[in-house]
């Protein structure tokens, strides 16, 4: 199988049926090529509805879920936006191509190398990556989109107060086996939640869950 099919695959058989139907998504998803992101060995996997190993021992999203963000995000070309968690830099590129720019906080040296790498040699320049851990509150700035790519048991006040009027910020809060995506807004108001689909997600890298354990 080509790789073109693949893509076609992924696209027809995984993407469409998780209800990403907005154009303008699915043309993203054939001009930037997620393969670009991955070795060798992984390249024709990178279409699987699979979560890929990653260098530092964690893993990466499904295409389908990566989709599913950039529709549910309506990312526009004049927007600013942070990711939590830099993967493979497939995830940031999507973003950089829908937006204006996109920082990218990765508390993994390795990823953050990974995802520099990946996004100079795919010709992605609007993509800023820095080693620092994103829910910490030790970075600050001002945003249009927030992206956190990991499982969280809450949104915290420090990424909420990062979004600008009208902003979105996507994140999945929750534990096994109750996990939901979840699309928090900045209004005139206050914030206001949606959930907008249920996932699995790995836990955030550096954030520690909260025990369940009751006496």
């Amino acid at each position: 199988m080509t790789i073109e099919k693949a893509r076609f695959n992924m696209i027809e058989q995984q993407i469409r049926p998780w209800n990403v139907l907005d154009k303008n998504v699915l043309d993203m998803l054939i001009v930037v090529k997620r393969e670009n992101y991955f070795p060798e060995d992984q390249k024709t996997l990178a279409f699987f509805d699979t979560e890929l190993p990653l260098p530092d021992g964690s893993k990466a999203m499904t295409p389908r879920v990566e989709a599913r963000i950039l529709q549910e995000l309506n990312v526009k070309k004049t927007e600013s936006i942070l990711l939590i968690g830099a993967a493979s830099g497939y995830l940031a590129a999507l973003l950089a191509y829908a937006g204006r720019h996109v920082t990218v906080l990765e508390i993994s040296p390795v990823l953050k190398e990974l995802a520099e790498k990946n996004l100079h040699a795919d010709g992605v320049r609007n993509v800023t990556v820095l080693l620092a851990d994103g829910v910490s509150g030790q970075h600050s700035g001002s945003y249009d989109v927030i992206v956190v790519a990991g499982a969280l048991d809450a949104i915290p006040d420090a990424l909420t107060k990062q979004l600008n009027q009208d902003g979105r910020l996507f994140a999945v809060v929750g534990q096994l086996p109750m996990m939901y995506a979840q699309i928090v807004t900045r209004t005139a108001t206050g914030l206001t939640e949606r959930a907008v689909f249920d996932t699995v997600l790995a836990p955030l890298a550096g954030v520690v869950p909260v025990s369940q354990f009751k006496f």
